[in-house]
């Protein structure tokens, strides 16, 4: 999980609300479900103490916002009577969260709230291309019509010289369109940092604009065998095999991040550490590049002032000068440390599980 949008909630005041649960909008009552399972969760924080004014900036943020079509988690984070974090979940959690805390709980959301990358979807012809793309909310951000020539871009039968001319000025119409294509598509995907190209439509098409992307579009591109320009039928399968290939990506995502683990901590001089106290070590040198999290159970660590001061000990804090030294849970405060310190976090899940629950991937040894 990119951690770059979540900076605030480390510069900001306790106690947090963190909040999970099912808001999906998939049957008849479903308005009168979401107020009882809301409910619910708001009882649950009023009764650990949590401040009206949280309360009721989440209830507004609940309770007043569009409702999402069909099965839907959501995440809320509320600090004072802000809600700080707002996003969707790629699934309902099993079981409602409803967590008071002096620091955020952000380990659902790395589980199931990472989104997909920045993409850029390309349906192309030899004529010509629509290309749209979208950030990582899945807004689209840009949307453009590639228009090529469609003189002689159809081959035709027959022999001769005349016809081998008329074969070959298509096959250079073509190219010429294929590489227009390639030329946006390009421009487009690093505008928007895109970590995904998917390119479908005509086969033979979409398989020379793969070729002819430039390098750094080509690496993340994924051609899907569906989709065609001008032919509104193929377009809801087109958006499932998107939201699949999407899914399958941020999977993809954390089994490299396991991998990448796996792979360094075998080696002597490996970038990469486990256990709580090689982690929170590697936290508060600002160190990791990724945080990874499995299940630390209840475990506690002691933090100091600043978020990056996590130790195993308390006398390693003492010894860095840190004041107000306090107690917090391993699942809480690593966290919050990654993101002071521009870490991503990865829940690895039943990908992998560290010693205590906690690993990293170092920036340097």
């Amino acid at each position: 999980m990119d951690t770059t949008g979540l900076r605030e909630l480390v510069t900001t005041d306790g106690p947090f609300a963190s909040v999970y649960f099912n808001d999906s909008h998939d049957t008849a009552d479903a308005a009168k479900q979401l107020e009882l399972r809301w409910r619910e969760v708001r009882e649950r924080l009023e009764e650990q103490g949590a401040q009206q004014a949280t309360l009721d900036a989440m209830s507004s943020a609940v309770l007043d916002s569009q409702p999402p079509v069909g099965r839907s988690g959501r995440a809320l984070v509320a600090a004072g009577d802000r809600v700080l974090v707002d996003s969707e979940l790629d699934a309902p959690p099993e079981h409602a969260v409803a967590r008071l805390s002096e620091l955020p709980y952000l380990v659902p959301l790395a589980e199931l709230g990472e989104r997909p990358p920045a993409h850029v979807v390309v349906v192309a012809d030899h004529v010509g291309a629509d290309v749209t793309a979208f950030d990582i909310d899945g807004n689209v951000v840009d949307e453009q019509t590639v228009e090529g020539s469609e003189n002689s871009v159809h081959k035709v039968r027959g022999g001769g010289p005349a016809h081998r001319d008329i074969q070959s000025r298509a096959e250079e119409t073509a190219k010429h369109n294929i590489g227009r294509i390639a030329d946006v598509v390009g421009a487009v995907a690093r505008g928007i940092g895109a970590g995904l190209v998917v390119l479908a439509g005509e086969s033979q098409a979409r398989k020379e604009l793969h070729d002819a992307l430039p390098e750094q579009a080509r690496r993340v591109a994924t051609e899907l065998q569906s989709g065609a320009r001008n032919d509104n039928g193929s377009d809801n399968e087109l958006r499932e095999q998107v939201a699949a290939l999407l899914t399958r990506t941020k999977q993809a995502r954390r089994d490299e991040a396991a991998e990448r683990f796996r792979a360094a901590f075998g080696q002597q001089q490996g970038l990469a550490v486990q256990g709580l106290q090689a982690t929170t070590a590697a936290l508060r040198e600002a160190n990791v590049e990724v945080l990874l999290v499995g299940d630390p159970g209840d475990a506690e660590v002691f933090t100091g002032g600043e978020p990056t001061l996590v130790a195993l000990r308390r006398d390693e804090l003492e010894t860095l000068g840190a004041d107000s030294i306090s107690r917090q849970r391993v699942d809480e405060a690593l966290p919050a440390a990654a993101i002071a310190g521009a870490a991503e976090i990865v829940a690895t899940g039943e990908t992998l599980e560290p010693t205590d629950g906690v690993a990293a991937l170092l920036r340097h040894s």
